[in-house]
């Protein structure tokens, strides 16, 4: 199998896009990203769309081949890949899957959704539409789940409530400098922590914003990438997994099991380990998810990554910078588009295109979770030779 190799990648703003729909931003990201490659719309052989819910939020459907039709890129074929939150991360995992099997040399992807439009409680609703039926009839919404799990965590690993609002701190930080982030400002921790709460021990800095956006990324053979430049990355490894749709099943609320299976599928397909990856964009929409997945994915023991936070370590000039995108945070999580722009981020760090956020890296990660952890992506990129 001939390594799969990204040649183009591209975001929009994210934030309140006042006017425009789903099929604008599509159009967006798609366009900047096939002029950032340098490839023509008719040399696409396969589009993919990563979108949870234009119909729920919009009434549209269609979109593949509408954006298909949009960006002049017919007879491509086209398909639409829905995998709730993670639905970015299952559309680069299609989109690979694309060129690893052969049957395409030249497959866009391009992830979005536009949910400002609808109100806080109606965008809650349709979120809250992943979880479980027997859950969603009682009320649960991904920010209990995410508060009684932060709590749990806090009380069984004597953690500080400090260390919750330090990730939402750092992430502020790192998004000052993205300027396609929707929150460019830094926070201080008294306002995080005194910010209105939302589920105990969870305020509203704790949370993500909802957000309009797309981001999209150009994939083809590492052969056919060498044709048009000298600045590529390769997917090295790429799994996906599920854990239990009903969360109070799992044995241990402070263990996402898709998480640690996908990471360790990914690590083994690329040969490297935890150690070896030197930036890492996780899946940040509430700030408890940050630990889980730093250790699900062997960043640090269980139980022990608040104290990693506390330290600095995941800083931007950190030892090993986490979310120097500013993560779902600060960047913004319009649901589709999210696990690829935690791929474009990978991969500016990567070709050296990361301007005032970029660190030294050659080897990145990128984890983009559904649910509260009901389905998760795992994707491990490297700098192209």
């Amino acid at each position: 199998m001939e390594p799969v190799a990204v040649i183009g990648a591209s975001m929009t703003p994210f934030g309140n896009r006042e006017g425009e729909w789903i099929l604008d931003l599509l159009a967006e990201a798609g366009v900047a990203c096939l002029e950032d490659a340098g490839v023509e719309p008719g040399e696409l052989e396969h589009l993919y769309v990563s979108n949870m819910a234009s119909g729920e939020f919009e009434g549209q459907g269609g979109t593949m081949n509408a954006l298909a039709h949009d960006l002049g890129a017919m007879p491509a074929y086209a398909a639409r890949i829905d995998q709730t939150s993670s639905s970015g991360g299952a559309g680069i995992h299609a989109a690979w899957q694309s060129i690893a099997s052969g049957a395409s040399e030249m497959t866009l992807l391009v992830g979005g959704e536009k949910m400002t439009h609808r109100t806080t409680g109606e965008s809650t609703d349709v979120i809250a539409s992943i979880t479980h039926p027997c859950e969603y009839k009682h009320g649960l919404t991904l920010p209990s789940f995410a508060g009684m799990t932060a709590r749990h965590y806090l009380e069984r690993f004597d953690a500080p409530r400090e260390s919750l609002g330090k990730v939402a701190v750092k992430n502020h930080r790192n998004g000052v400098d993205n300027p396609n982030a929707q929150f460019r400002k830094e926070v201080d921790l008294e306002t995080v922590l005194e910010s209105p709460m939302v589920a105990d021990p969870l305020r509203l800095y704790d949370f993500c914003p909802i957000t309009d956006g797309s981001a999209a990324l150009l994939l083809c053979p590492e052969s056919v990438a060498r044709e048009y430049t000298d600045d590529y990355a390769l997917i090295s490894g790429i799994s996906g997994a599920t854990d239990t749709h009903v969360v109070h099943e799992r044995p241990d609320p402070t263990v996402m099991g898709g998480v640690v299976e996908s990471g360790r599928e990914a690590y083994e397909m690329s040969g490297y380990g935890p150690e070896e990856i030197d930036v890492a964009e996780l899946h940040d929409m509430f700030t408890i998810l940050e630990f889980l997945q730093m250790e699900g994915l062997g960043f640090a023991e269980q139980g022990e990554s608040w104290q990693l936070v506390d330290e600095g370590y995941t800083d931007r000039d950190g030892e090993f910078p986490i979310n120097t995108s500013g993560g779902l945070k600060s960047k913004g999580h319009p649901l589709g588009a999210s696990g690829v722009a935690q791929a474009v981020e990978v991969y500016e760090q990567l070709v050296g295109e990361a301007g005032p956020r970029q660190v030294e890296a050659d080897v990145g990660l990128c984890c983009n979770v559904g649910g509260f952890g009901n389905c998760v992506i795992t994707t491990i990129m490297e700098a192209g030779v």
